[in-house]
């Protein structure tokens, strides 16, 4: 079977409580509507009886010859105008000396429920079948002057006549019955449709779903994201965003303020304009946030903000800068390289086979050597790689780039990526490659070797120099003692950055002759046991 909509069952949980509601009301209250009618004839009855028995025209009518003939208009008249079904009057020995019927009239009583009244002279009420049928009868008996019981009265409704008037109060409440249930209907189905609008027509178990959804989306992506309704108070935080906010414990249903830069939620609350890309200093850090309104039919619900540490984004650009200029360095020892084999075509369709022998010959004995410790003694593919780019690009700006031979490292530990490894030593030889800029003969020496509990590489350069008043700025971000229209100044700092995430350090050394910048790396990951 498929699964039942919500709609249906709203609207058949509440139309059948409705509809059972209704009818055990409607069943209760005809039920004691129909009792009440019952005693209230019965009573009316027995009322009559005693006004009657207590008239004096009817207790002096009994010394009559023929009491039948006073009583009986007295009595009708009554019973005309009270709506009694009969009144009968009649001696001790039960014969009536009045009757609806003037045939009866003489003949005894019939329904044998006068005893009591005639006998014991109670006043009560019985019900019995007589000469017009079943009826509910009230029964007084009559007193002369010297208190001795002479006669009865006896007033009756028909229970029939009864049974009608039940049946006519019991119509009544079934249209107003069918109406409460006619209405129950129509609301049950507006209340359906209002919660249908308001759950956006999905099933309860779609939204169930969407909800574990909702929070594996939440907690998978590297963005802090958080919610707020429309009065400030945290709908729902992930986990990323309370360790960057470092927030520990729920904090739903709390006030946002104090928590997070909150005038930027507010002012999109406000507006209802989502915000992108703004920059907000909290707590030491600076974050970029962007907020988007909640919005429903009229206002607005909520705002969902999702943020970053600025760091984390200028580390991201910085490794695909990296990237870019490592792709750079390739592409320029391609274009090297194509430049020597147009030469050597050259030299070979000139038949000057001696020069081009020995122009193979040089290259060959510089790459064989170059090539020796690079894949030899350095065993580790990501210096291979950042390398093999720089010995291009250094070749391209006639540098000699050369590798000590004495270097040698094996594969480096997985905690060390090409990433952090290419910001590292490519922005050092960077660095170096400026600062021999404009020198006769450019000159750049680079080691590396893994003895000891730290991977150590070392670059040297035969430039200008860092003078004494720069070098306590060297590392700092947005520092540089390039001139130019498009100094940057990031190179180096991203590259102390790097290192300090590694638990190295990087040493300065500069010289008369040459300036050395040494890199210190740990080989085993920072938390683990210390140097």
């Amino acid at each position: 079977m498929g699964k039942v909509s919500l709609h249906t069952k709203i609207l058949g949980l509440t139309l059948t409580l409705s509809v059972i509601l209704i009818v055990l009301l409607t069943s209760y209250y005809t039920y004691m509507n129909g009792k009440q009618i019952e005693e209230d004839r019965g009573r009316l009855a027995l009322e009559l009886s005693k006004s009657i028995s207590l008239m004096p025209t009817i207790i002096e009518a009994f010394e009559l010859e023929n009491p039948a003939e006073s009583i009986q208009p007295v009595v009708e008249e009554i019973r005309q105008k009270t709506g009694a079904e009969f009144i009968v009057v009649g001696n001790k020995e039960g014969i009536r000396y009045s009757h609806p019927k003037e045939s009866e009239i003489g003949k005894k009583m019939i329904g044998g429920d006068s005893i009591r009244a005639i006998e014991d002279g109670e006043y009560y009420v019985s019900e019995a079948r007589g000469s017009l049928g079943l009826s509910m009868r009230g029964k007084s008996p009559i007193f002369n002057r010297d208190g001795d019981i002479i006669g009865v009265v006896s007033v009756g409704f028909l229970v029939e006549d009864i049974e009608k008037q039940i049946f006519k109060t019991i119509s009544k409440e079934m249209v107003i019955s069918l109406l409460a249930i006619i209405t129950s209907i129509i609301g049950s189905f507006l209340l359906s449709k209002s919660i249908r609008k308001d759950t956006l027509g999905l099933e309860p178990y779609e939204i169930a779903n969407l909800y574990k959804e909702k929070n594996a989306v939440l907690h998978s992506v590297q963005e802090g994201i958080l919610s707020v309704d429309n009065k400030g108070m945290i709908t729902s935080m992930n986990q990323r965003a309370k360790s960057l906010l470092g927030i520990s414990g729920s904090v739903r249903h709390s006030k946002i303020d104090g928590l997070f830069p909150s005038s930027q939620l507010y002012e999109v609350l406000k507006t209802g304009v989502p915000q992108f890309d703004k920059e907000m200093h909290w707590k030491e850090k600076t974050i970029i946030v962007s907020c988007t309104p909640i919005l429903d039919e009229k206002s607005v619900r909520g705002v969902v903000a999702s943020f970053r540490e600025k760091t984390e984004i200028e580390q991201m650009i910085n490794t695909l800068s990296e990237m870019k200029i490592y792709a750079e360095e390739l592409r320029a020892q391609t274009h090297e390289f194509t430049n020597k084999l147009y030469a050597l075509s050259g030299l070979l369709q000139l038949g000057e086979y001696e020069e081009a022998i020995q122009m193979i010959q040089g290259e060959t004995s510089e790459l064989e050597f170059q090539n020796q410790i690079v894949f030899k003694q350095l065993k580790d593919t990501k210096v291979q790689v950042i390398l093999l780019g720089k010995l291009g690009k250094a070749s391209e700006k006639k540098i000699i780039f050369e590798i000590d031979s004495e270097s040698y490292i094996d594969k480096l530990p997985e905690h060390i990526n090409l990433s952090q490894l290419t910001i590292i030593l490519g922005n050092i030889i960077d660095n170096a490659f400026e600062a021999v800029y404009g020198v006769t003969k450019p000159k750049i020496n680079f080691f590396a070797t893994d003895l000891g509990e730290d991977i150590i590489f070392e670059v040297s350069d035969n430039g200008k120099g860092i003078s004494d008043e720069d070098m306590p700025a060297l590392f700092e971000r947005g520092f540089t003692s390039k001139e130019g229209e498009n100094p940057r100044g990031y190179g180096l700092s991203n590259a102390n950055s790097a290192v300090k995430e590694l638990g190295g350090i990087i040493e300065v050394q500069n010289g008369i002759e040459n300036t050395v910048f040494t890199v210190y790396l740990p080989k085993k990951p920072l938390g683990g046991e210390k140097r």
